[in-house]
């Protein structure tokens, strides 16, 4: 399972951003050596059937997008579509269609996210769409009360929008999930939960292998030798817990707009 957050688009100054050339690269180089991509449903499944139908050569393989940002559909769903590639994309329901006011400005114009005539668009091309939250808190700072809202609000505003399957994946913010969290997004509904590179394994903290600014071989740094190894898992692990002072930064700018404005 792959995770990318933007492809192409405006230089920023954080590490989550891929050149267009080298998404295309990387993608190009997975098809030319078999490997085939997996919808949800697909996906679904073959965690029902157990592990082992994961093990075959040249393997299917789960690829993901985080926050939903409008560059997707000119940069890389457009190559996807070209090699017969499919892909999820988790959605922050409260910004479809609206700028990344939710983050912080890395980039120097605010970042506009899918609106909803595009999401429709690609999922009836086969590409599937699921929650990344209402808003991107970071879900395991926040009170039972606030978190399932969080959960809640995205999944019915999906199911809502795109139908019962949209409703069925949550990727939780900044990979961040705890057994309260994995409890309370399947009390809202969810069937699957996506973390990052330390996920539990578990059907609602399923790991992912991230896709940094450093990735720029033909094949990404985790999925070499078949897997995230030792490299690999220390250099997510940094990023992770740069992340860790992302939220902490969102949470002080909340804190003082909301004594501003009292």
């Amino acid at each position: 399972m792959l995770c990318y957050h933007r492809v192409g688009g405006p230089l920023e100054l954080g590490v989550t951003r891929v050149a267009r050339s080298v998404f295309a690269r990387q993608m190009t180089a997975l098809a030319q050596a078999g490997w085939q991509t997996l919808t949800l449903a697909q996906f679904v499944e073959r965690r029902q059937l157990g592990t082992s139908a994961f093990r075959t050569p040249h393997s299917a393989f789960l690829l993901t997008f985080d926050d939903g940002y409008a560059g997707l559909a000119q940069h890389a769903y457009p190559v996807l579509a070209d090699l017969g590639f499919t892909a999820t994309t988790f959605l922050i329901t409260d910004y479809v269609g609206a700028n990344n006011t939710w983050d912080m400005r890395y980039t120097w114009r605010p970042l506009a996210h899918l609106d909803w005539r595009t999401v429709e668009q690609w999922r009836a091309r086969g590409f599937d769409f699921a929650s990344h939250t209402a808003s991107h808190a970071r879900l395991t700072w926040l009170g039972d009360a606030r978190a399932a809202d969080e959960l809640g609000r995205a999944r019915e505003t999906l199911v809502r929008r795109l139908g019962a399957s949209a409703g069925r994946a949550v990727a939780y913010p900044f990979g961040a999930a705890d057994a309260r969290v994995e409890r309370l997004a399947r009390s809202a509904g969810y069937e699957l939960g996506f973390g990052g590179v330390r996920g539990n394994g578990g059907a609602m903290h399923v790991p992912r292998i991230p896709v940094y600014v450093w990735d720029a071989w033909r094949v990404p740094l985790g999925l070499e030798d078949g897997g995230l190894g030792a490299l690999g898992r220390f250099v997510a692990h940094i990023a992770n817990r740069c992340a860790v002072g992302t939220s902490w930064m969102l949470k002080l700018r909340q804190e003082h707009r909301a004594h501003s404005s009292s």
